[in-house]
């Protein structure tokens, strides 16, 4: 899936979900854009964690001056997943 980010210097995350032993898993994670190094690391971070547990980690953290940030974009996207998944 593709999510378009807003309020960050990244432009958009790639990700994948899928379902392992029954749980919504987080797979794939790739920035376009933003600081390389970080947001891989965020990638990896986040690999293999079930979705939830990735929107509470990263929900609500702020850069800077600003009212979001790139992990708080993932978080993000992937609420928007899911609310997809409920309607």
């Amino acid at each position: 899936m593709k999510y378009r980010t807003s309020g960050t210097c990244s432009s958009q995350i790639s990700y994948d979900v899928v379902t392992e032993n029954g749980v919504e898993v987080v797979r794939n994670v790739v920035y376009t854009g933003g600081c390389n190094g970080n947001l891989q690391g965020i990638g990896r971070l986040v690999e293999g964690l079930p979705v939830d547990e990735v929107i509470e980690r990263l929900q609500g953290i702020r850069c800077g001056y600003k009212s979001t940030s790139c992990p708080d974009q993932l978080a993000k996207a992937l609420l928007e997943y899911k609310a997809t998944q409920q309607a």
